[in-house]
């Protein structure tokens, strides 16, 4: 008989060969038959081996073929292509395997609940992931560490609930991977008062923060610009050690100072790196660049090309920025011939997108379009940042014919794309209910209706089409109105003459606790003008400066004026137009002598006609009012005279437009 300690050796090279040759004599065949046939578990970990080495080197294609051709198939292999198609951004194809997995009668591991909802987390999947979570108590998984992290994570995506806590609390064990998660996601959700409670919490418990923790609650001090807890944080930073160790620590630490306006201590945590740590570089010259101080970051850039660090895309990306910004072609055009030189005009999105931009802030549109032709493939962010640009132009048409082209080409929508849209529909003259209405339902089905940049579009353009009660409709679904929102529904009820409505407002968000900026006073002004409200709008004037400290600009004393004038009270407002920070402009003179024509007071008509006539003496509309005028009181050899003299300068009226809409059509 042949010694068992054999069998092994035999098994292993029956195994592998292709067939079973008979190598002992007959009587020892029985003893050596299950050994020479195939093991399908041990072909099952073959295949599965194979199939992790090509999902590692992301060759999807290969690893699906392989186990297409599996005869048999266990947990592992569908664990192995579930998480491939989840890290390389596949996420129904992930799913689908899931439910085959599932209807085959193949038993989940944690493992395969962990990435399973990790792919739903990440792609939007919520409701699946619900239905995931119900499988998972089911199957008794419910307390389970290693699945409890990405439940919680799902929940936390789907916005900070109670049911996500509650998740986070029942974990029997909270480990440092789990507490980062919680920091992660209260960061990426821009709440760094929840991130500031559970480093708290997590400190509580005796869990040592990681460098990792450092820079998510870095960052979160940094959202929020809480200068005095990131201190603090710095603090406990240099007494643990973590700046001379993690060099992502000291860089999280470079950009919270410049988030919050100190940029010298920004300087000087970056002087506290080690000089060959070429992020540190660019984050800095990036920081200079996004405060416009052009010159220190210029002579930043050349210091680190002297110690031969290669600049990044973020410091191209900063300096194009801020050519945007101030409109500076010149120089613009200057960082794009570098970026080409050193190959970032085809490689990087953001580079390119940034081009895009900066042409078109730079009101260079056909330079704009060439950037975006000349890009190989069409991502969302470029086509965003050449219909911005279109906007910026003036190109409304094109901006509005820039969405139906992303659609067509199945790019994609986001925030950015719909906000855009909605704007451009708003001023254009093609501009409907039924295209409001067509763009709101592309924002309720990819899930951007609540977002707030969005929600403001659609209440602007429902106001525009004069729908203002479903602009307060979208207004009412906002979960939490900041002030942003409260300015967008008081400008729709000031457009449409609902003067009152817009005061209520402004009291509704006063009551909240929300501090009102200058954008929202002028939008209650302009309502309290439209409705003849004169005694709430001064009142809404004079609590700018004497309650929240907020000096009048040029357009609310713009708006007082047209407002008292409108009144009759003309004294007042000559004398609130002298008052005019830098003096009153053409625009409020003109206001202002229309109203004495209104009312006819011809002392301070000759007045205002005057001072009209010596700002604007190339403007034929000022000619016009100011003969008009004259003609009104009776003095119309004056009046013919300043007519003669417009026609011997041959000053010329623009020819204006009107557009009604009747039936949906125009």
């Amino acid at each position: 008989m042949l010694s068992t300690k054999l069998l092994p050796r035999v098994r292993t090279i029956t195994t592998l060969a292709p067939t079973c040759t008979s190598i002992v004599p007959l009587s020892s065949s029985l003893l050596l038959d299950s050994y020479c046939q195939p093991n399908p578990q041990l072909n099952i970990y073959s295949s599965n081996r194979t199939i992790d080495d090509f999902v590692k080197s992301g060759h999807l294609n290969s690893a699906k073929k392989l186990f297409d051709e599996m005869p048999a198939r266990d947990v592992v292999t569908y664990n192995l292509l579930i998480s491939g198609y989840g890290k390389f951004g596949h996420p129904k194809q992930a799913l689908y395997l899931y439910d085959e997995m599932v209807s085959h009668g193949i038993k989940e591991s944690a493992s395969t609940f962990s990435s399973v909802l990790s792919v739903c987390s990440n792609a939007g999947f919520y409701t699946e992931g619900i239905q995931i979570h119900c499988r998972v108590l089911s199957l008794g998984f419910g307390l389970n560490l290693y699945i409890g992290s990405p439940l919680v994570d799902l929940y936390m995506r789907m916005g900070p609930s109670v049911r996500a806590l509650d998740l986070f609390d029942e974990l029997p064990e909270r480990n440092l991977a789990t507490w980062n998660l919680m920091l992660r996601v209260f960061c990426e959700l821009s709440r760094p008062d929840e991130v500031l409670r559970m480093y708290n919490k997590m400190k509580a418990e005796g869990v040592e923060p990681s460098g990792l923790s450092f820079c998510y609650m870095v960052r979160g001090c940094s959202i929020g610009m809480l200068l005095d807890e990131g201190k603090q944080l710095h603090c406990q930073v240099i007494k643990l050690g973590w700046v001379d160790v993690n060099i992502f620590v000291a860089n999280a630490l470079v950009d919270f100072y410049s988030a919050c306006g100190s940029l010298i201590d920004a300087k000087k945590s970056f002087d506290f790196i080690p000089v060959d740590d070429v992020i540190s570089w660019n984050s800095i010259v990036s920081i200079y660049a996004d405060y416009d101080l052009i010159f220190d970051a210029l002579e930043l850039f050349f210091r680190m090309q002297l110690c031969r660090k290669r600049p990044s895309i973020r410091s191209f990306v900063e300096f194009l920025n801020f050519a945007s910004r101030t409109g500076n072609v010149y120089f613009g055009k200057q960082i794009h011939g570098y970026v080409k030189k050193l190959g970032f005009d085809h490689g990087s999105v953001h580079v390119q997108s940034a081009l895009t931009d900066m042409y078109g802030k730079c009101n260079v549109i056909e330079s704009s379009v060439a950037v975006f032709e000349s890009v190989p493939g069409r991502s969302l962010e470029c086509c965003n940042s050449l219909m911005t640009s279109l906007l910026h132009s003036g190109n409304i048409e094109d901006a509005v014919e820039m969405f139906g082209f992303m659609v067509d080409e199945g790019i994609g929508l986001d925030e950015v794309t719909l906000s855009t849209t909605l704007k451009a529909l708003s001023v254009s003259a093609s501009a409907n209910l039924g295209s409001c209405r067509l763009l709101h339902c592309c924002a309720i089905k990819s899930g951007f209706e609540s977002n707030i940049a969005v929600s403001c579009s659609l209440m602007d353009a429902y106001s525009r089409c004069g729908h203002i009660e479903l602009s307060h409709q979208v207004f009412e679904k906002i979960p939490s109105p900041n002030v942003v929102c409260f300015t967008s529904i008081m400008n729709g009820y000031s457009r449409n003459g609902m003067g009152r409505e817009a005061l209520d407002m402004l009291e509704v968000m006063i009551q909240r606790g929300l501090i009102p900026d200058k954008v929202t006073f002028l939008c209650v002004l302009a309502g309290c003008n439209h409705s003849g409200m004169v005694k709430e709008g001064q009142l809404v004037f004079n609590s700018m400066k004497s309650v929240y400290g907020i000096d009048a600009g040029r357009q609310h004393y713009s708006c007082m004026i047209d407002m008292l004038g409108r009144a009759g009270i003309l004294d007042k407002a000559e004398e609130l137009l002298q008052q005019t920070p830098g003096g009153g402009d053409c625009v409020m003179w003109s206001s202002l002598l229309r109203s004495c024509r209104v009312h006819g007071n011809e002392i301070i008509g000759r007045r205002v006609a005057n001072i009209l006539m010596e700002l604007e003496p190339v403007d034929f509309a000022v000619y016009s009012q100011v003969s008009n005028f004259y003609s009104e009181i009776g003095e119309f050899e004056v009046s013919m005279q300043i007519r003669e003299t417009a026609l011997a300068r041959k000053l010329t009226r623009d020819i204006g437009h009107s557009l009604i809409e009747v039936n949906s059509c125009h």
